[in-house]
């Protein structure tokens, strides 16, 4: 898969739903990650920002 091509991004809060685990468990799993792994931050107005995930990353 080539990274450059990505299409769309699921947040933390999906992806924990979709996996059955807690925020925080994915959070401490992806802190660590590059985005190389599959994992970005997508920044809002103001302070907000969320980790998100692309395919490769979940």
């Amino acid at each position: 898969m080539q990274l450059n091509k990505v299409y769309s991004v699921k947040t933390i809060d999906r992806v924990a739903a979709e996996l059955g685990e807690t925020v925080d468990r994915i959070f401490d799993l992806a802190i660590d990650m590059e985005t190389e792994d599959g994992v970005i931050w997508v920044y809002g107005p103001g302070d907000d920002s969320v980790i998100a995930f692309t395919r490769f990353g979940i």
